[in-house]
């Protein structure tokens, strides 16, 4: 028993030497912890202030800049859509004035389609690898423009690259299955017949009942008759 007390009152000991360490620290150095904790609400303040006295506002100006170009969008007049109409801002400008804000990326995303529209091929390819999204589909079909854009200059192996990402990237039976079976298209053209019957039978297995699910079967049978 009294080992027991002993140890306890040594355990007791180390507990106080400890604290009094931590004490000490914080004593001689109360002045460097008070300015480091100073700097850090200085940094929380300043990023606090930035998002509501110059992001927020600048968000809101791009979201109105938008909404003209996004009518043009809707009515097919890509060119107005990415110029502007003398009195509003195109995506163009949109994306290169309010590129930081959400709206300014969403141009990004506008004009490039507008560009694959417009049959500006290299433009397309340039505004749409500048948009980024969480949003998986809206994602997936940003890079399958791009395949489409490669496609169009005749770079089918870039094509190829862009279709594998788009129809890999979200398993959905909207966009899924019309990237792999151009991408199927796409080696068939380069003679990659494996890689095209992979990407025919990924229609096959995971997207039967969609459009290009139920005519994939002649396209499988093609590929397997150059193998």
């Amino acid at each position: 028993m009294a080992k027991e007390q002993h140890t306890g009152d040594e355990n007791l000991q180390a507990i106080e030497v400890t604290l009094s360490k931590s004490e000490q620290f914080i004593e001689n150095n109360s002045k460097k912890l008070t300015i480091g904790l100073a700097i850090v609400l200085g940094i929380v303040g300043l990023f606090v202030a930035y998002q509501k006295w110059y992001v927020a506002p600048l968000e809101e100006e791009a979201h109105k800049e938008m909404f003209v170009a996004e009518q043009y969008f809707a009515k097919d007049s890509f060119q107005l859509a990415v110029d502007g109409d003398g009195e509003y801002s195109g995506f163009t400008k949109i994306a290169a004035d309010f590129g930081s804000t959400k709206s300014g990326n969403l141009a990004n995303y506008y004009a490039g389609i507008s560009y694959v529209k417009l049959k500006n091929y290299d433009k397309a390819i340039q505004y749409l690898s500048d948009f980024s999204s969480s949003d998986k589909m809206l994602s997936n079909i940003a890079k399958g423009n791009i395949g489409d854009a490669y496609a169009q200059k005749g770079e089918m192996e870039k094509a190829a690259e862009y279709y594998a990402k788009a129809a890999n990237g979200d398993a959905n039976e909207f966009t899924a299955p019309i990237y792999f079976m151009k991408l199927g298209k796409v080696q068939e053209s380069l003679s990659n017949w494996k890689a095209a019957l992979d990407a025919y039978s990924k229609i096959k297995t995971n997207y039967s009942k969609t459009t290009e699910g139920r005519s994939i079967d002649k396209y499988i049978t093609r590929v397997k008759s150059n193998m």
